[in-house]
């Protein structure tokens, strides 16, 4: 948590830290390593009055030493929202680093990493949101955080998985688009009593309906965007899991399919499958998500079993690094900007939903 006005850790400091945390996850010598480069990152941090965000699904060794604050995608806004700093530091992808420039257009907002890709955000597009809007006139249109600036600023209201239900629901509203992601849509569907229609774009402009044969009155109008690492979770993993480990709790992000969240014993954000691992009294824990967080949980909470079946890395989270993040705030790179005519619109969706909430306590 932030440090502001404390003396800085040295390089030894945090090597003892990271010993302690994390000694089973990592190599010593990559813990000296990474310490000593933690140490400058907090030196340069303080330089550039700069506040640094990190997403739960950051490398252990970044995660658990320079972020002033940590969380998912909803928590972070909120952050941004809130900083006093003159530079911020997301350590996340590019959609989320985008969304702190919304909601600060005067600062520096620095990504780690040039690229910071994500498949949900790149699987649609502004001309998608108003090809949807031309063929649903007057259905209001959710996009989930996932997504960029340009697409943000074509809809009314955001969400995250935190608050998807809660946001679709404030809309009091009997149909309503949800993007991107197909299988989110389909798990906040079932939440909200909702029957889901895949629209598929035909030619620009134009779009074909489709769906699934269900009584449930009330509609939701969905995109075939994934996240290329939730997809890969299936049921028979779960199953081969509980075989092995009868007592095993099960933890699966609603960014997976609905066929998965139904037989995990939790779905949820990541801070919300965070809270719940420490909550739990289970000794083994099986998280579908991106597989460092698991390493992050273990870290702190050494009490709790973190079984090692899962090897999906999202690749673009993986381009986040301390020694990144170390020439970020070195030579103020790579600095994200958002078109005003852009910003603007963008920012009524993103204050929409942090006005719904649920908040984080």
């Amino acid at each position: 948590q932030p440090q502001w006005g404390l003396p800085l850790k040295t390089a030894q400091d945090i090597y003892r830290d990271l010993q302690s945390s994390l000694g089973d996850v990592l190599p010593d010598a990559e813990l000296f390593i990474k310490a000593e480069i933690a140490a400058e990152v907090l030196r340069l941090k303080v330089e550039r009055d700069a506040v640094i965000l990190g997403h739960n699904y950051m490398e252990p060794a970044l995660f658990h030493t320079v972020p002033d604050f940590q969380g998912d995608s909803l928590e972070l806004s909120r952050r941004a929202a809130e900083t006093d700093k003159s530079v911020i530091v997301f350590c996340g992808v590019r959609f989320m680093a985008e969304t702190a420039k919304i909601l600060n257009p005067t600062k520096t907002v620095l990504l780690p990493t040039e690229k910071g890709g994500c498949s949900l955000a790149e699987s649609i597009t502004a001309a998608d949101v108003r090809a949807l809007r031309e063929a649903y006139p007057g259905v209001p249109i959710v996009t989930y955080i996932n997504t960029y600036a340009d697409v943000k600023a074509e809809c009314d209201i955001c969400c995250t998985s935190s608050n998807a239900a809660a946001v679709v629901e404030s809309l009091k509203s009997d149909t309503v688009i949800f993007l991107p992601d197909e299988f989110l849509a389909r798990n906040v569907a079932r939440e909200t009593g909702r029957h889901v229609i895949v629209p598929s774009v035909l030619r620009k402009g134009t779009l074909a309906a489709g769906g699934d044969d269900t009584t449930v009155e009330h509609t939701m109008i969905a995109w075939k965007g994934r996240c290329e690492v939730h997809e890969l979770f299936t049921p028979a993993d779960i199953d081969v899991v509980r075989k092995q480990y009868p007592d095993v709790m099960i933890l699966a992000h609603p960014e997976c399919s609905p066929e998965v969240t139904a037989k995990a014993d939790f779905s949820g954000s990541t801070t919300a499958m965070i809270r719940a691992v420490e909550k739990s009294k289970a000794k083994r824990f099986l998280l579908l998500t991106e597989c460092s967080m698991g390493d992050n949980i273990v870290a702190a909470n050494p009490g709790k079993e973190m079984l090692r079946l899962c090897s999906h890395r999202c690749p673009h989270m993986h381009e986040i690094t301390l020694e990144q993040t170390r020439d970020s705030l070195k030579f103020m790179r790579w600095e994200i900007d958002v078109p005003e005519h852009i910003r603007v619109r963008a920012l009524r969706a993103v204050e929409r939903m942090l006005a719904v909430g649920p908040k984080i306590d």
